[in-house]
């Protein structure tokens, strides 16, 4: 299992890029094997990763996600061939369909559909990265378009590698097959390595379709890490981001994340964290969150505690795992907390 940096969304001010480049840096020299950046409507993660990957020079850089509604497909396959060539084959594309509230409310993007969507959308992406001639004819892309000046084109940048690794943000049922399906890899959030092997079982049937299984398969969890003595205050550091994404995240009738959680059996909790969150009681939304979730979906504790954390999830079927650190804490806090999990994964012997 591999170590990963997933700096979630770019704050945007000057202290704030100040900090994200540091703890790149700092995970670059600590051995980590790649840096992930995500999006949603502030900054884009293309720019942050070049920005990234100029500074650094070794370690992998990743989108955690690239949003499938804000970008044409031969959009993506132009910035990922981009930043694979100008990072010497340093890039994986990690994609996503958003949700209905970002993807129709900020990008006009409606949002019916997404299964579809995003297979067209990572057929037509792969046929532009092998540098075919892009003809596609589907019920959401359509290219060249009929009856028009527009011709059939090829991509005319190389990127650094023969094929640029693809991953797919999933979170239900049957988005996890068609990840196992079309992809090279899986995006996974609040996984736990009790809950993994329902998930991967969904994988498995998508990836049995095209006759393979998950030996390959790239399997990425991104999990807040919070370091500390007091199980309950290293939590109450994660508070913000799980409520943020239970209770949050969409909308009311469309909330992945929450309907996530009602399958890991947190079905009262999370209805109560929607409810307070889309009320604005943010507080009270952290609060309704339970200790034992919080347990289950971060790495909390001492080193030793994080370091048999990690064992269970390289045991579960893990091969990278990402460590999201809070951004409510000062710098030199996060850098130690990205200290104690390199130690932790060290000494947890699943190098």
């Amino acid at each position: 299992m591999r170590l990963a940096l997933n700096l979630g969304y770019w704050a945007g001010d000057g202290p704030s890029n100040a900090a994200n480049i540091e703890l790149a840096l700092e995970a670059e020299r600590l051995g980590f094997e790649s840096v992930w950046a995500a999006e949603a409507y502030g900054s884009d993660a293309a720019t942050v990763l070049a920005w990234i990957g100029a500074r650094t020079s070794k370690i992998g850089l990743g989108s955690a996600i690239f949003q499938i509604p804000g970008r044409s497909p031969a959009l993506t396959a132009m910035t990922a061939a981009t930043l694979d060539a100008l990072s010497g084959g340093r890039f994986r594309l990690g994609l996503g369909v958003s949700g209905p509230q970002v993807s129709e409310g900020w990008h006009g993007v409606r949002f019916a559909s997404p299964l579809d969507r995003t297979r067209e959308y990572i057929e037509i992406v792969k046929l532009a990265l092998a540098r075919q001639v892009v003809k596609y004819e589907g019920e959401h892309f359509t290219l060249p378009l009929p009856d028009g000046p527009g011709r059939a084109l090829r991509l005319t940048v190389h990127p650094q590698r023969e094929s640029v690794p693809i991953l797919i943000a999933a979170v239900g049922p049957k988005n996890l097959e068609l990840a196992g399906e079309i992809a090279d890899g899986w995006l996974a959030v609040f996984l736990t390595p009790d809950f993994a092997p329902e998930q991967l079982a969904h994988i498995s049937t998508g990836r049995a379709k095209i006759g393979k299984t998950l030996d390959g398969f790239e399997v990425m969890a991104t999990l807040p890490i919070s370091p500390g003595g007091e199980l309950e205050a290293c939590a109450d550091l994660v508070r913000p981001y799980a409520a943020l994404y239970v209770g949050g995240m969409g909308s009311r009738e469309q909330n992945f994340y929450n309907s996530l959680a009602i399958r890991m059996g947190y079905e009262e909790a999370a209805v109560v964290v929607q409810t307070k969150y889309l009320a604005r009681d943010y507080e009270g939304a952290m609060s309704a969150l339970p200790l034992e979730f919080l347990d289950r979906t971060s790495l909390l504790g001492s080193t030793e505690r994080i370091a048999e954390r990690m064992r269970e999830y390289a045991s579960a079927g893990v091969t990278t795992l990402a460590l999201a650190l809070p951004d409510s804490v000062p710098l030199p806090l996060r850098l130690g907390a990205l200290r104690i999990g390199a130690a932790a994964y060290e000494k947890s012997g699943v190098a």
